[in-house]
């Protein structure tokens, strides 16, 4: 176990502008200052600024929530991020995400089969996290179902929650009680052919 280096802050110990940013995430969808924004609370308007990206990209994006949370779950596997597992691997399986996906991820398999529209999200998203871009097939593939906006918002999902998960890795934030098995630890990557080959 690691110690959570920057955990929950009292709130009679929360400065004017911490309240100021915190009373929307508390009021919004989410209900409560939950586990991503406890770090960021640190940085207020940082953690406002956030919020608001997050609330747009998880609840009013292009994509459907089911594809949402399918990429929300590859982010997180490809950074190992176990508070975003606990939270999104429950939401993903409600949305209709299937059971034997979800292991896949976990596991950092691909999963098969798959759906059109998941198989062009899973495949967006891991090629933007692994290879840090999109080729021209998966692009393609990506605009015919969703649309230009639509794949502006899966990029977003990807980063925002690629950010939150630098934030909590970085921070140790602790892992909530979940229905989610935790991440497993990944294999190492092999290494990358010499230049050349």
């Amino acid at each position: 176990m690691t110690t959570d280096r920057l955990p929950p802050i009292p709130t009679e110990q929360w400065s004017a502008a911490q309240r100021r940013e915190a009373q929307p995430i508390i009021d919004g969808p989410r209900g409560a200052l939950v586990s991503p924004f406890i770090p960021l609370l640190r940085s207020p308007e940082l953690m406002g600024h956030a919020q608001r990206m997050g609330e747009y990209l998880r609840y009013r994006s292009a994509l459907n929530q089911r594809l949402s949370e399918l990429a929300i779950l590859v982010t997180a596997r490809c950074w190992s991020q176990q508070v975003e597992w606990a939270i999104h691997a429950p939401i993903a399986l409600k949305a209709g995400v299937a059971p034997s996906t979800v292991e896949a991820i976990a596991q950092g398999r691909k999963p098969e089969p798959l759906p059109a529209d998941e198989a062009a999200v899973y495949a967006f998203s891991i090629e933007l996290q692994q290879d840090k871009s999109v080729s021209d097939a998966t692009w393609a593939q990506a605009i015919a179902l969703f649309g230009e906006q639509g794949v502006i918002d899966l990029i977003g999902i990807n980063g925002y929650y690629s950010l939150l998960s630098m934030v909590m890795n970085a921070s140790r934030t602790a892992v909530p009680a979940s229905s989610a098995a935790p991440l497993p630890p990944l294999p190492p990557l092999p290494p990358a052919a010499p230049s050349g080959a």
